[in-house]
């Protein structure tokens, strides 16, 4: 999956059409990442992560949720 959220964004979510896996990502402070992982209609907190810029967001966005989509 392709992650391409910035540290500003307070969410972003993103979808795997080949796994029809969905990712949901929000912050209310643009530096800790609720991380969750699923269905549509289903998902579950995969974990937090911390970023201070887009590049390593998006790098612990995808070893975060690996095993889930």
């Amino acid at each position: 999956m392709n992650f391409d959220m910035r540290t500003n964004q307070n969410c972003a979510s993103f979808f795997n059409p080949a796994t029809k896996a969905f990712v949901v990502v929000d912050s209310f402070d643009n530096y800790e990442f609720d991380v969750r992982a699923g269905t549509l209609s289903r998902t579950e907190f995969v974990g937090t992560i911390t970023a201070s810029n887009d590049e390593e967001l998006n790098k612990k966005l995808a070893e975060i949720t690996a095993a889930h989509i």
